[in-house]
């Protein structure tokens, strides 16, 4: 037997799962003591109650033989795609036709599979720090990745350079870990560039949710050309609380195709029909009606709760006069580590002094090697008391 030995070349730990093991040991050691998770971007509000019931419709379906559905399509319901199509021309000016709306299981696993359609050879950028999956799933198949690094000198958002010769192009805006974003002009230079090198942008939107500033873009389609060389990745992770649930959709324009006219759209298509059943009929019921009136009303309210835990957990980060970047248009913070050496022992410090869970920067890239990430995931008498933990020990410490 020949195993894929590409494998032996990821860490030993997925980033996350090590959080998780070091976590539960603390919690062992302390059982009496309230843990903070403010490390992995789960949410903690439940479903918007229009869901349930429109998901609670969609299983009583299930049970009536005049109503039960069994292999749905595999790119998704037309009545769900064109009301994501339907969203992106009211909300971002952008239209869409039906079948470049290819609905599935979320982000991850589209930024995964994704690289079915692509030859073997073909070379990727992405940014450092960044999304472990990125990087993860490139090595699985025997790919180096080229960097672009993200730092103070160019205040965390790179912009394109000669430097860069990939095929593929990956960005995330607004930006995990960093929480930055790009702005109109400088998504239309990365757009430009794509263009003028022949390279595809997989564009990660999953945390786009949280701009509510109209003059920044919420869709790479917002920007003049994009559609030519740009595949957008969505979420209801984080946009509806979907993390437990699992439905997300790929934007392929039609008119994205290789230099000898083949369509990645149907590329894309095609490998779903082969290698994907689709997402459940009851799930996708409920994403309908999280773009209806009424859902986008219960979203919004949601994302205004996450949005106040940042403003908190910022406000006590510049009391502490703490460095950070992130959480304006974001549910992340990127903190310098204070006076530490590494981000594992900034980790492990907040851990057995405060009991908060924070997220090391290196576990997602060498340029995070001094920081650590912080979310506004959690509930807001738990961010609250978080904060309250850490001045208290910036008071102790004096």
């Amino acid at each position: 037997m020949q195993i894929n030995r590409h494998f032996l070349q990821l860490s030993e730990n997925y980033l996350f799962s090590e959080v998780a093991k070091r976590t539960r040991t603390f919690q062992a050691q302390h059982p009496d003591l309230t843990v903070i998770k403010l490390s992995i971007g789960d949410v903690s509000l439940p479903l918007p109650a229009v869901v349930v019931q429109a998901m609670r419709r969609a299983c009583s379906e299930m049970g009536h033989r005049q109503t039960f559905r069994g292999y749905g399509p595999e790119i998704g319901y037309p009545w769900l795609r064109r009301t994501i199509v339907d969203f992106y021309r009211t909300q971002y000016g952008v239209k869409l036709d039906d079948d470049e709306v290819i609905v599935s299981d979320g982000a991850k696993s589209d930024l995964s599979n994704l690289l079915d359609i692509f030859d073997t050879k073909v070379t990727v950028a992405m940014c450092d720090p960044v999304y472990p999956v990125y990087l993860d799933t490139n090595l699985m198949l025997g790919r180096q990745p080229q960097f672009f690094r993200a730092t103070v000198a160019n205040n965390f958002l790179p912009m394109p350079s000669a430097e860069i010769t990939a095929d593929i192009i990956y960005l995330c805006n607004p930006a995990n870990p960093t929480g930055v974003y790009y702005n109109r002009a400088q998504l239309k230079q990365w757009v430009d560039f794509a263009r003028a090198h022949g390279s595809v942008i997989l564009y990660d939107a999953a945390y786009a949710c949280f701009i509510n500033d109209p003059s920044l873009p919420r869709s790479i389609y917002e920007i003049e050309g994009a559609r030519e060389c740009a595949l957008e990745i969505c979420s209801l992770s984080k946009m509806a609380g979907f993390t437990g649930v699992r439905c997300g959709y790929t934007v392929v324009p039609k008119n994205l195709v290789t230099t000898d006219g083949i369509s990645l759209n149907r590329l894309w298509q095609r490998r779903q029909s082969t290698k994907f059943n689709g997402v459940s009929y009851i799930v996708q019921r409920g994403a309908e009606t999280v773009f209806s009136a009424e859902g986008l009303a219960a979203v919004e309210r949601n994302l205004a709760y996450y949005r106040r835990n940042v403003k908190l957990i910022r406000r006590t980060l510049d009391q502490l006069k703490w460095s950070y970047v992130g959480g304006k248009h974001s549910p992340y913070v990127w903190v310098r580590c204070p006076g530490m050496r590494n981000a594992w022992e900034c980790f492990d410090f907040l851990l057995q002094e405060t009991g908060i869970v924070c997220t090391p920067g290196i576990g997602f890239g060498t340029a995070g090697e001094n920081y650590i990430r912080l979310t506004g995931f959690n509930s807001y008498a738990n961010t609250r008391l978080a904060c309250q933990r850490l001045l208290a020990l910036a008071q102790k410490k004096h």
